[in-house]
């Protein structure tokens, strides 16, 4: 069964003062993937800027760049899609390669996916590897396990003992403090994992997008049922780890689940600093808010 949803993503800058110029780069494009198909995408600025340029960066993802050489104190960024979603292949742990000739293979091997893989195994902007890190995804990590039922526990560990806290956290907020205060939002549970994983040697990737809740759940709570699930109708970001005989296996520590139908998969990268949905350098502007709203609604659902 496809369901289809439509994704609205709307953030608004405003500034105290005025801005002479703005160069940003936004990723806010959904990704066509196997299981996800988008149509209809729009992409609207305000006010208009001078010059857009699109492509696609490093990772794959669609990236769209933009300048504004008139002044303003407001800056809108509206994007509208439709998204297709095909239920992911159930996931068969068991049949995972064991953890430890993942992390030894994928020094080794030279095929295209593992050339590929082995690149998220190194240090990045916002997650470096750590003994840390690593004491503490090993208890999940026996010898002899397979990787998915590894990566599995230690997202339900990561669930269980970090409490979802807007206010803990910042986008700076280095990964050895969450780890530390077991406090933060999806990002942070999401880089605590990826560290986590690299230190033992493993490949894992940062994945930006949506979650679809059957109910909204509120800011700060606990997700209380299947369907009332924590960074729902608002940017989320889950993880994903490589396995040479599954590809990779995706799972959300945030909520203790794997991403199915109502997880939209806009961009991937090394952390959150290769996705951000907006980021940018202006001249003047002074001190200023964000507002960001973000709305999935289901628009169809068809037989296949």
């Amino acid at each position: 069964m496809t369901t289809v949803y439509h994704v609205l993503h709307q953030t608004r800058y405003r500034y105290a003062d005025e801005v002479v110029s703005s160069h940003n780069e936004a990723h806010l494009l959904p990704r066509a993937l196997e299981t996800q198909t988008p149509s209809r995408v729009e992409l609207r600025i305000d006010p208009a800027p001078d010059s857009v340029r699109w492509h696609r960066d490093y990772f794959g993802n669609d990236v769209v760049f933009f300048n504004l050489q008139t002044a303003h104190r407001e800056l809108t960024i509206r994007t509208e899609s439709d998204v297709a979603l095909d239920p992911a292949r159930g996931l068969e742990p068991a049949r995972s390669t064991p953890w430890e000739d993942v992390a030894a293979g994928v020094r080794l091997a030279r095929t295209s996916p593992a050339l590929e893989a082995f690149e998220y195994v190194f240090d990045s902007p916002f997650v470096a590897a750590s003994e840390a890190l690593a004491a503490y995804a090993r208890p999940s990590f026996a010898p002899g396990r397979p990787l998915a039922e590894a990566v599995l526990d230690f997202a339900h560990r990561i669930h269980a003992e970090f409490d979802y806290d807007p206010e803990a956290t910042t986008l700076d907020t280095p990964v050895e403090d969450a780890l530390r205060d077991r406090h933060g939002v999806c990002q942070d549970f999401a880089h605590v994992m990826i560290g986590g994983l690299r230190s033992l040697g493993l490949p894992a990737r940062y994945v930006s997008g949506y979650l679809k809740s059957r109910h909204t759940a509120k800011p700060d709570a606990k997700p209380t049922s299947e369907g009332d699930l924590v960074g729902s109708e608002a940017s989320h970001a889950w993880v994903a780890a490589w396995c040479p005989t599954l590809g990779w296996i995706q799972v959300d520590p945030t909520n203790d689940l794997v991403p199915s139908d109502r997880h939209i998969v806009l961009a991937w990268g090394r952390d959150y600093d290769d996705v951000s949905p907006v980021k940018g350098v202006t001249l003047g502007g002074g001190s200023h808010t964000v507002e960001v709203t973000v709305e999935v609604t289901p628009v169809e659902i068809a037989e296949q």
